[in-house]
């Protein structure tokens, strides 16, 4: 169903990786890194799940560096072998191999989470508290997620413990809950170590049924969370064509015409008394000196 790719990580290292596509549209992509025992057939079937999920998942080699495209089953010989890797961890250079897997998949458009089993589980923790962009991460049975656990993750995480896990402690597991409260933290009594692994003798189907679906649950919320929303309409105006400037010339302002100065109002002539009038009170002016 997969296909192997190559990738380039920061410092140019190339290493292989397995990758599975759904066939319809992604709803995001997964980072899956692997156990100790390499991109392996079960680490390959996870990202299939995932791709039947409708999740584009991805599983880098993080081997490569010390054993190139090294994978192993899980008999006694093959298990003790895969021990021997260890010691030689190198938890940067595994950080910058699975971020070069979280890159070449956040190119495609979409947000990305990661998913880890046993030290893959460790290393998803790690992920999750130093690489920026991530959506969710998922973390298997992770052994020494207890010693980065003062480290606050940056995006969502939920963690999957046996409870008779032989490697993980109970109380590891308690000091992991009081130091990151904010991560959903699951255990299964009846499960111990690669409980999720169905080609292990230790796995156990009804743990491994439950612990999927709500890995499952906590992907498609998370990844439904972050997908980018529609362009804002101010954003979409820039895009769209500058209007044609208009071929009609604006009117001129019409010249303002000079006021007319105000003449001065005269005052209305009083009227003319007539002429009789005049005569008659002469003539009774004449009549009273007379009679003096």
């Amino acid at each position: 169903m997969g296909t192997k790719v190559t990738l380039t990580a920061a410092d140019g290292f190339q290493l292989g990786a397995y990758r599975a596509d759904p066939k319809g549209p992604p709803r995001g992509g997964v980072v899956v890194i692997q156990e100790i025992f390499g991109v392996n057939h079960h680490i390959r079937a996870v990202c299939d799940r995932l791709a039947d999920a409708g999740f584009r998942a991805m599983a880098p080699q993080v081997f490569d560096r010390m054993s190139p495209n090294f994978e192993s089953g899980y008999s006694e010989a093959e298990v003790a072998k895969a021990r021997e890797f260890l010691p030689r961890l190198d938890w940067a250079k595994l950080m910058l191999d699975a971020s070069a897997a979280v890159d070449a998949l956040k190119k495609e458009g979409g947000p990305v989470a990661m998913i880890g089993f046993c030290m893959g589980g460790t290393v998803a923790f790690i992920a999750a508290t130093r690489l920026g962009g991530l959506a969710a991460s998922i973390c298997y049975y992770g052994g020494q997620i207890v010693r980065f656990a003062d480290n606050k993750p940056r995006c969502p995480v939920q963690m999957h413990f046996g409870e008779k896990d032989a490697s993980i402690p109970m109380g590891d597991i308690e000091t992991i809950r009081q130091k990151r409260p904010e991560c959903e933290i699951f255990t299964y009594p009846g499960a111990g170590h690669g409980f999720h692994c169905d080609e292990r003798a230790s796995y156990e189907p009804h743990s491994a049924r439950i612990a999927w679906q709500r890995s499952l649950a906590f992907l498609t919320k998370a990844l439904a969370s972050v997908r980018p929303k529609p362009p804002a309409i101010a954003a979409a105006a820039k895009s769209m064509p500058a209007k044609p400037a208009s071929n009609l010339k604006p009117k001129p302002k019409s010249a303002s015409r000079p006021k007319k100065r105000s003449k001065p109002k005269r005052r209305p002539k009083a009227k003319a008394r007539p002429k009789g009038k005049k005569r008659k009170k002469a003539k009774a002016r004449k009549k009273s000196k007379s009679r003096r």
